[in-house]
């Protein structure tokens, strides 16, 4: 195998290891909070999950060593401050409305139309190619959500409640496809600043409607506990899968965790799977499967470009230092990629955005 094909098959097992953990994290988040929902508005809810989110970053930045990522720059901030508004604020409210109004089961399969919102949009707007195994998992993720019908006093769902969960779906969207565009930078960073303004928004409009009451405190630790696992661990998992696979590819792993929601709504709150449900997540498990078997290859031309992340000197990274650079690998500083074309497997990142 070349180098190329290597670091191809590495950064694939990583990324579908951090995004496959990722969702897991995530997926708890909507029978957990279905249960808080009952003590806690959603606004509020959002909030103090961010907020929690927000405790262990910065915890983790005040006890762990200095990293050699990439900082954030100002070029970063239009794109930073669309992810917290579209993935930070809008989305994680809007789905908390939407539970309110379905079961815990429905609403956590709901929530695999982030993948196929988040393939379009990486297809559509952001260059990402997808192959013919890709594609027909998307397909397959597709249908496994069209399998599931959601009728009022079936499944506990109403139409004001899917329209809300796929709102927030579309945000998230968004944010992972300019999350990735912002995955060269210390993804810890990118989450800690996403976790505090969204957590400081969405607690001070909670705390606005609920006119200043907050919940008992065993509730707002537990929102806490539950938002630095399910949206603090989880989304800087994510970010990384993102860095390493592309927004298309990342957003089929995630969408492993419906899976593991409406597994533990059953046991959580008693929600009945039916056919039509694990009908779905055959479907959908059929998909990521299918991802797991693309490989892509073909000679490729990479563009002079001047960026800045962390690397290693591999195929792509044939550069000077100049005196000031980091030693040592990985490392970080700015770098020139001169013009190159091979062929070697590889999937849409930041190195591999080009035509077909």
């Amino acid at each position: 195998m070349t180098q190329g094909g290597e670091h191809h098959a590495t950064d694939q097992l990583r990324g579908a290891t951090l995004g496959l953990a990722a969702a897991a994290l995530f997926g708890l988040s909507a029978p957990v909070a279905k249960l808080l929902l009952g003590q806690i508005a959603p606004v509020l809810l959002a909030g103090l999950l961010y907020l929690g989110a927000a405790a262990g970053l910065w915890l983790h930045r005040a006890i762990a060593r200095p990293t050699r990522e990439a900082p954030l720059g100002r070029s970063d901030a239009w794109r930073l401050g669309l992810v917290v508004l579209a993935g930070g604020i809008a989305g994680p409210v809007l789905m908390l409305l939407g539970l309110s109004r379905v079961t815990g089961l429905t609403g956590s399969l709901l929530l695999n139309l982030e993948a196929p919102f988040t393939v379009l949009l990486a297809v559509m707007l952001f260059r990402e190619h997808l192959g013919r195994y890709a594609a027909a998992a998307v397909v397959m993720i597709i249908a496994g959500a069209a399998v599931l019908k959601v009728e009022p006093g079936a499944l506990g769902a109403d139409t004001p409640g899917v329209a809300l969960i796929a709102a927030a779906c579309a945000c998230w969207a968004l944010d992972n496809n300019l999350t990735q565009k912002l995955s060269l930078r210390d993804p810890f960073a990118i989450v800690r600043v996403k976790a505090l303004v969204a957590g400081a928004t969405n607690t001070l409009l909670g705390l606005v409607v609920a006119r200043g009451q907050l919940p008992p405190a065993s509730f707002v630790l537990g929102a806490m506990a539950l938002g630095s696992l399910s949206y603090g661990v989880s989304v800087v998992l994510d970010a990384y899968a993102l860095r390493f696979i592309g927004a298309a590819r990342e957003a089929a792993y995630f969408a492993t965790a419906p899976f593991v929601g409406a597994l533990a709504s059953v046991v959580l709150l008693d929600d009945a799977l039916r056919l039509p449900d694990g009908l779905a997540m055959a479907a959908m498990a059929g998909g990521v499967a299918l991802l797991l078997r693309e490989r892509h290859s073909h000679k490729h031309l990479h563009s002079e470009l001047d960026h800045e992340h962390l690397h290693e000197h591999d195929e792509h990274h044939q550069h000077a230092h100049a005196a000031g650079d980091p030693l040592g690998e990985p490392h970080s500083h700015a770098h020139r990629h001169l013009p190159l074309v091979h062929d070697h497997p590889h999937v849409p990142d930041a190195h591999h955005r080009h035509r077909h």
